[in-house]
C-alpha cells in the first residue's frame, strides 16, 4: 500500500528534516509530496541483496573508489527524493557531503 502523507509541496532539503530513522516505511518525495511505502521484503529484497553482493564483488576487484552504501536518499531535483534498493556512489563525488 503506498500512501500520501501530506499533500501540501516542501522542498528536498525540509523533506530530509522530517525523515523519520528506523522507519518500517520507506518515504520518497515526489514533486514535493511525500509518499509513504512498505520496504521491499520477499523476492524482491531477496534480488536486491544478491545483486548488490555481485556488483560490490566486481567494484573491489575493480579498485575504484566506489561503494554502496545500506541507506542513501537520491536527489533527482529540489522536490523530488527516494531511497533507492541499491545505488553505487563514487566516493570522490560525495565527499563533501554529511
Amino acid at each position: 500500500m503506498i500512501a500520501v502523507l501530506d499533500k501540501a509541496p516542501i522542498t528536498f532539503d525540509e523533506f530530509m528534516e522530517w525523515y523519520p530513522e528506523n522507519s518500517e516505511y520507506r518515504y520518497e518525495l515526489r514533486r514535493g509530496v511525500v509518499i509513504e511505502r512498505p520496504k521491499s521484503r520477499g523476492k524482491h529484497s531477496k534480488l536486491a541483496g544478491d545483486l548488490a553482493f555481485e556488483l560490490g564483488t566486481v567494484i573491489r576487484s575493480a579498485k575504484k573508489p566506489r561503494f554502496i552504501p545500506k541507506e542513501y536518499v537520491i536527489k533527482p531535483s529540489n522536490d523530488v527524493g527516494y531511497e533507492p534498493d541499491i545505488v553505487v556512489l563514487d566516493e570522490t563525488a560525495i565527499a563533501d557531503e554529511p
